[in-house]
């Protein structure tokens, strides 16, 4: 099979997990929006040849990126516009979503839709999303505007290759034919996997395998005392508990918890870096897992360049913000098939 230069666009690309994805699927991603500084320069560092628009998506004008295009098609338009309101930590014990400004950026998405008008569409973001009224409005509309053939579901990333406990909110969209989302092919991947044979931090000339948090020594005693291989601050002595973790139906069990070795990480987000965010510990060093181990949870390839000189948690923020590679690769697989199936059939 020949391939196509299928061309696409990341918006909300963030450090550029999404277009690592799309570019190993076969696209020539033409051209990017991330508002972030950091995560912008990311982006520009590994993905060189895009055009970058490092700018507040709601002041971008769509004609920019039809210059661009010229007369050629945009045959995908992909994007994880941010929703924090919706996500399940920003909603514990909560109903409604919480008020956030960026819950409504889906329609920023939907005006470039509406604008490029590409032949097939993918979006992702937070599961909870699906379950409300905006979201629901966007899939109206987009029906109106051509797009008769949507699919969208909640699912597993480690169902797709990725090795986390994590669920994420997909829709795939087209106005040249049948779409669907792809199956999972079940080939999981666990944490030794991915970080079974990296070099110790003490021989590493990777500085980005460098960085993790340094603590007291009464943390490091508390880390030490966490079974390996899965442990969590639940066995460890009452002496070393915090009172606010003894009272019953506290959430954030994971906090202070190892990984465990072979089975899927917990949630890569941005407290990835600190051990009372969640369960980052290492299944068996008494540290944190380093920002590079945390990219490679992430699935990015080992020589993708983050950077070293700026706040760790600025650098967690960045790594867990990300969309996978490999869970983008397969999403892109499935529509660049999809392009190849319609448009030369």
């Amino acid at each position: 099979m020949i391939k196509q230069n299928f061309k696409a666009i990341d918006l909300f690309s963030g450090c550029g997990g999404l277009t690592e994805g799309m570019k190993q699927a076969g696209f020539k991603v033409i051209a990017a929006v991330e508002i972030d500084q950091y995560a912008a320069e990311t982006y520009k560092n590994n993905h060189r040849s895009v055009n970058l628009f490092k700018e507040d998506i709601r002041n971008l004008n769509p004609d920019v990126i039809k210059k661009i295009l010229g007369k050629e098609p945009l045959h995908l338009l992909a994007g994880c516009p941010p929703c924090q309101g919706f996500s399940s930590i920003r909603r514990l014990n909560k109903k409604k979503p919480v008020k956030d400004e960026r819950n409504n950026l889906i329609w920023e998405y939907y005006r470039f839709v509406e604008a490029l008008m590409p032949l097939t569409l993918m979006m992702e973001n937070v599961p909870n999303l699906a379950d409300y009224k905006p979201f629901q409005n966007m899939v109206g509309k987009l029906k109106h505007l051509g797009y008769s053939n949507i699919k969208y579901d909640k699912i597993w990333i480690h169902d797709y290759g990725v090795p986390q406990k994590r669920r994420r909110l997909v829709l795939v969209a087209s106005r040249i034919g049948e779409i669907d989302i792809p199956k999972g092919n079940k080939k999981f991947k666990t944490v030794r996997d991915c970080i079974g044979n990296i070099e110790s931090v003490e021989s590493t000339t990777d500085l980005l395998h460098k960085i993790y948090p340094k603590h007291t020594p009464k943390v490091y005693d508390k880390i030490s005392k966490i079974p390996l291989d899965g442990g969590s601050r639940n066995d460890l002595p009452a002496e070393y508990q915090l009172k606010c973790h003894m009272k019953k139906n506290v959430g954030f069990n994971d906090v202070y918890g190892r990984l465990k070795w072979d089975y899927f990480s917990s949630t890569i987000t941005g407290g990835c870096l600190s051990p009372s965010k969640g369960r980052f510990l290492h299944p068996q060093e008494n540290r944190c897992i380093t920002a590079r181990e945390a990219a490679l949870l992430q699935t990015f390839p080992k020589i993708y360049k983050f950077p070293t000189n700026i706040n760790k948690r600025d650098i967690a923020l960045m790594i867990g913000n990300a969309l996978p590679p490999k869970f983008s690769k397969i999403q892109c697989d499935n529509i660049y098939n999809h392009l190849m199936d319609n448009l030369n059939g």
